[in-house]
C-alpha cells in the first residue's frame, strides 16, 4: 500500500499545511486596531477577497485556507481554527465566536483505512447564523439560514433554518 504522504499529492498538501501555518501566524502579528491589515492578511491566506464589513480577531489558525469562501459582513472571534481541506462557506451576517472549530475533514473509521487517506466533506454555513463559543462544526454539515449553534455544541448533523440547537451532539432545542 502507497503511503499518501509520500505521493506527489500528500507532499503538496503537506507544503499548502505549511503555507497556511505561516499566514495564520503572520495574521496573528498583526494588531488588532490594524483591521485593514487584518483583511489584507486574511485575504492572502484564503487567496481571495472577503465581504464588506468582514472583521476577525487573532488568533485564527486553518490547515489550507484556499478552501475557504467569506460573505459579507462576518465576523470571527479569536481562537477558531478552520480545518478547510473539504470547502467551508459562510454566508454574509454570520457570527462565529471564540474558539470555534469548523472540521471538514478527516480520516476512514476503519483502521486499515485510516492512514491512507482523507474523507473530505464540505461546510455550508447559512446567512444570518450564529455559532457561540467553542462550538464543533463536522464534516459535511450545513446550518440553515438564521440558525443559532448554541456554545460548546458538537454539530454532526444538519441544522435546520430558524432553529436553535444544542448539546453534544447538537440537536434542534427549538425553533426561532
Amino acid at each position: 500500500m502507497t503511503n499518501p504522504a509520500r505521493s506527489s499529492e500528500g507532499r503538496a498538501r503537506f507544503e499548502n499545511v505549511q503555507r497556511a501555518v505561516r499566514l495564520s501566524a503572520r495574521l496573528g502579528e498583526i494588531g488588532f486596531d490594524d483591521l485593514d491589515g487584518l483583511r489584507a492578511a486574511f485575504c492572502e491566506l484564503i487567496g481571495k477577497t472577503v465581504g464588506d464589513g468582514f472583521m476577525i480577531i487573532p488568533p485564527f489558525s486553518t490547515d489550507c485556507g484556499l478552501n475557504i469562501s467569506i460573505g459579507s459582513n462576518v465576523f470571527i472571534n479569536q481562537g477558531c481554527h478552520f480545518m478547510d481541506m473539504g470547502g467551508i462557506s459562510i454566508g454574509d451576517d454570520v457570527m462565529i465566536g471564540p474558539k470555534v472549530n469548523l472540521v471538514s475533514a478527516g480520516h476512514p473509521v476503519l483502521p486499515s483505512e485510516r492512514r491512507n487517506g482523507i474523507v473530505a466533506k464540505p461546510i455550508v454555513i447559512g446567512r444570518n447564523v450564529w455559532i457561540g463559543a467553542a462550538a464543533t462544526i463536522l464534516p459535511g454539515v450545513t446550518i440553515g439560514e438564521n440558525a443559532v449553534v448554541a456554545a460548546g455544541a458538537l454539530v454532526s448533523r444538519n441544522i435546520p433554518e430558524n432553529t436553535m440547537a444544542a448539546g453534544v451532539p447538537a440537536r434542534v432545542l427549538k425553533h426561532l
